[in-house]
């Protein structure tokens, strides 16, 4: 990797973006793509650096896209059919037909690198002290919140606690709702945290927002002591993880629209589609400009693929 891609990796990291980064660790002639080719790729598809041409690009970029979203590394195989069928199977590898007319084949390695848990408590209690502790062991990013309510940039893959012991819970939770935080949780008893919801409720709060707050928060273990109603809470955060909750920052779910290459049978993105053409008022996509060629030359033996 260059040293504009490492600095471009490290400012991401340093602002809590995911991102990912692929590298071509084997390459058959004349793909344009070389062993030791590296790009960053952003949740987005922008791709900063280089790993192939018009036919590889875009299905690195939708796989990249599925493994920032599963957060797993994978190696891609892509080439032609012929190249797949001679292929050991391995279960690691995931294999992609190419319709490439250079014929080359490539092996590209696709790791992830997402963002650590946030957790953002706002509050000072012995179950605080327990939370942040626990949270900090799980190597989770913690930022910890005063009466003045700074809340720092938070995202879908947030969870904020308050635990406040009765001082400000009500601004406590009414700033958290201000935030898009995926969870927003209060540590109180039954009795407070139907007070602090009914405060909200009377000053106009609507029910589909006071929903969001859980109240008590953490696994119900009985009565427990302050520093175990942390472990509680941590609990419950580590199983809405495993259940697909609090993953990551978020990687858009849609797919972008896509048409298929007449001549080769590639996917390309409508969106960033460079060689267009029209036949007999069809819009008609391309990988690439020899692909785009072909057509002009025949499209009778090309439309309507």
């Amino acid at each position: 990797m260059n040293r504009e891609l490492l600095e471009l990796a490290a400012d991401l990291s340093r602002r809590h973006r995911p991102f990912l980064t692929a590298t071509v660790v084997w390459a058959r002639g004349p793909s344009s793509g070389k062993r030791g080719s590296t790009a960053v790729i952003e949740p987005d598809g922008t791709v900063h650096g280089w790993i192939g041409g018009a036919c590889a690009e875009p299905v690195v970029i939708r796989e990249a896209r599925d493994a920032m979203s599963d957060g797993k590394p994978r190696l891609l195989f892509l080439g032609s059919e012929d190249d797949i069928a001679t292929v050991e199977y391995r279960p690691d590898v995931t294999t992609v037909p190419i319709s490439c007319t250079s014929e080359g084949a490539l092996e590209v390695f696709l790791e992830p690198m997402l963002p650590q848990p946030h957790l953002v408590v706002v509050g000072d209690s012995p179950a605080v002290q327990t939370l942040v502790a626990l949270a900090r062991t799980l190597q989770w990013r913690v930022d910890l919140v005063g009466e003045d309510l700074d809340i720092p940039e938070v995202s879908g893959s947030t969870a904020i606690v308050v635990a406040t012991q009765g001082h400000y819970d009500e601004p406590a939770v009414e700033a958290a709702l201000e935030t898009n935080a995926g969870y927003i949780g209060l540590i109180a008893s039954h009795k407070r945290a139907k007070t602090v919801i009914g405060y909200l409720r009377d000053r106009g709060m609507s029910e589909e927002r006071l929903g969001r707050v859980v109240a008590p928060a953490g696994i119900d273990l009985g009565h427990i002591a302050h520093e175990e109603i942390g472990v509680s809470v941590v609990a419950d955060l580590v199983k809405r993880r495993a259940a697909g909750e609090l993953t990551g920052w978020p990687i858009p779910s849609e797919k972008p629209h896509v048409a298929t290459d007449p001549v080769c049978h590639m996917e390309v993105d409508v969106a960033t589609a460079r060689w267009i053409t029209e036949h007999e008022g069809e819009t008609y996509y391309f990988c690439a400009p020899g692909c785009k060629a072909m057509f002009e030359k025949a499209p009778a033996e090309y439309a309507g693929v």
